[in-house]
């Protein structure tokens, strides 16, 4: 899969209440969640930014809660992907859940800017900043984790799986 946005830079320790604040937790309309995210962090971050847009991050994204409404608002706000030096192992598998593709790099995170474009091959585990020309390498997740991925989340990747097996009976 290729992945191509512009960065939303943000810092470590990103904890859920900063992605999605809990104020707003009475519901789990996606659409809902979306409109508030990274609010208290970046206020103009949800106005200005793009479907297809990238959040970089530093240590640590998403810890705190382990709600799942902090990855489906950034999915519904229309980010393709979270890149971060490390994530809290729940936020992790969060994403993974509900199809938000996440990648680590420490070394993309400590030298591309905001605003930069970045091309991302999952298959191949690399990353291009097209600002920079240069090239940074991440681990290439799981077969299983890129199909949960690929099919919106886990949800999907049960609904194929349970229509696969349909089908052979």
């Amino acid at each position: 899969m290729i992945i191509k946005g512009k960065v939303w830079k943000f810092g470590d320790n990103i904890d859920t209440d900063v992605i999605i604040p809990a104020r707003y937790l009475n519901t789990s309309d996606p659409k809902e969640l979306a409109m508030h995210c990274m609010e208290n962090y970046d206020a103009s971050f949800i106005k200005e930014m793009n479907p297809g847009d990238i959040v970089v991050a530093g240590n640590n994204f998403g810890c705190g809660s382990s709600r799942e409404h902090a990855p489906i608002a950034l999915k519904e706000a229309g980010v393709s992907c979270v890149i971060a030096k490390s994530f809290a192992r729940i936020f992790y598998r969060n994403a993974v859940n509900i199809g938000l593709p996440i990648f680590e790099s420490t070394e993309l995170v400590d030298e591309c800017s905001k605003g930069d474009m970045l091309e991302i091959d999952s298959d191949k585990g690399i990353i291009k900043n097209l600002n920079s020309d240069k090239v940074y390498n991440t681990t290439v997740l799981p077969e299983f984790i890129q199909k949960i991925i690929s099919l919106g989340g886990l949800k999907g990747y049960l609904k194929k799986e349970l229509k696969r097996r349909e089908q052979n009976v």
